[in-house]
């Protein structure tokens, strides 16, 4: 019989926090919608990290500090968001070759769904009220260098997000190298899935009790 623990499962803030502490200085970036957004505000300070937006914008910065938002300069989140210095606007074919053309060393993006092989599906659950939107998803990680996925570890109502193998619609097949969750860090590996760091208070028990896949300690 496994024992539960109480635990304290990570912000969708605190997530953000540890994929940019973990975004090597240099690195070119894509932030998908949602909890990846949140990750500009987090860059440590000093850290060179070039973030990039599929709708064209790369040197792209945080929300404005003081409220002052331009209409015309949005994310792909259309959110409000800032240009750093050195900031450059392109159309979408210049933006999508870089994507394509594996010139984005990182890919951040959610997801609904990752399987014990990296395959992701993020763009549809086949709901009937679902809206299917796979914006550059499928792009952006057939060309970075490498896939980060953040999302909550269950659904709302407690089912594995992370499985044998999706049933949900692929976005790519074996794309994703690392998943931050709530819970914890996972690698996605040659040898299966490897737990890299846990929120404090939970057990490897309890987190493969929430996991579809078979899990390894790290």
């Amino acid at each position: 019989m496994t024992t539960t623990t109480p635990f304290q499962r990570r912000s969708r803030a605190e997530i953000a926090a540890m994929v940019a502490n973990d975004i090597p200085d240099g690195s070119y970036v894509n932030l998908g919608i949602g909890i990846p957004t949140l990750i500009s505000k987090c860059l440590p300070a000093g850290r060179d990290v070039i973030l990039h937006s599929e709708n064209g914008i790369l040197g792209m910065g945080p929300a404005p500090a003081d409220g002052t938002v331009d209409p015309s300069l949005l994310n792909a989140s259309k959110e409000p968001v800032t240009l750093l210095p050195g900031a450059s606007i392109t159309d979408h074919t210049i933006s999508f070759a870089m994507m394509r053309g594996g010139h984005i060393d990182v890919s951040v993006l959610g997801a609904f769904q990752v399987s014990r092989e990296g395959d992701l599906a993020n763009w549809d659950t086949g709901a009937a009220d679902a809206i299917p939107a796979v914006g550059g998803a499928m792009d952006l990680v057939a060309g970075a260098r490498q896939v980060f996925v953040v999302m909550e570890h269950v659904t709302k109502n407690g089912e594995p997000k992370i499985v044998e193998a999706c049933t949900y619609p692929l976005t790519g097949a074996g794309v994703v190298d690392r998943i931050y969750t709530d819970c914890a860090v996972i690698d996605v590996t040659p040898n299966g899935l490897v737990v890299r760091s846990m929120v404090e208070g939970l057990t490897f028990e309890q987190l493969q009790q929430m996991t579809g896949a078979p899990l390894t300690r790290g």
